[in-house]
């Protein structure tokens, strides 16, 4: 078996959701699985930053907290919140209370809003940095190296122009991981082969 995978009952996996019921539900049924639901970007580029510092499986595991404190990621309504709805949420202790993700994640809010007014939704915008096909990994310490990529760099660049915050390469990239727009799944996980069919059936939108 490849190094960075384990066998769990009959599934072999990724290493990095061993131990974790969540994480390997997570790991199985949407890691890497393609995206286009504008809101549900929205969601994961906001919970990558909150994740920034972090685990992910924290991020997680506050998920559905997450989801009640910013209107299930409802961007135009997240976009209207103000001091007392920051005051508000750094009393939250089922969230990150981070005053500056929170307030970055109101900010990117109203930057979401302008980007549908000017490029008719976030989806086909997002894709279009997605990368070329590159071959899998093949190991742990394949995929550990790969923190970020030109593409990830270039989203970053163009996010920030356009005023959005907390979103640096690395989360970028981990956005592009999370949303399909790469397969990081290593070879031998079973989640690789359903990640490729999916995005081979995947019509990318704006395309």
């Amino acid at each position: 078996m490849n190094d960075g995978l384990y066998q769990g009952g009959d599934d072999v996996r990724c290493w990095w959701c061993e131990g974790h019921d969540d994480y390997e539900q997570y790991h199985d049924d949407e890691w890497g699985h393609p995206v286009s639901d504008d809101r549900r970007l929205f969601e994961k580029i906001c919970l990558e930053g909150f994740q920034s510092g972090l685990s992910w499986l924290t991020i997680l595991r506050k998920r559905d907290n997450f989801r009640a404190a910013f209107c299930d990621f409802d961007f135009e309504q997240v976009a209207r919140f103000g001091k007392r709805d920051v005051n508000r949420l750094l009393k939250d202790a089922g969230i990150i209370r981070h005053r500056g993700k929170i307030e970055a994640t109101i900010n990117n809010a109203l930057r979401a809003v302008e980007m549908v007014e000017q490029e008719g939704g976030l989806a086909a915008w997002f894709w279009e940095f997605e990368p070329a096909e590159r071959a899998a990994f093949r190991s742990k310490d394949d995929a550990c190296a790969m923190t970020t990529c030109d593409e990830a760099k270039d989203l970053s660049k163009q996010l920030r122009k356009r005023g959005w915050k907390f979103v640096g390469p690395t989360t970028a990239y981990a956005f592009m991981q999370a949303m399909g727009m790469v397969n990081d799944h290593i070879e031998g996980c079973e989640q690789y082969t359903t990640v490729e069919r999916l995005r081979s059936e995947f019509e990318r939108p704006g395309s």
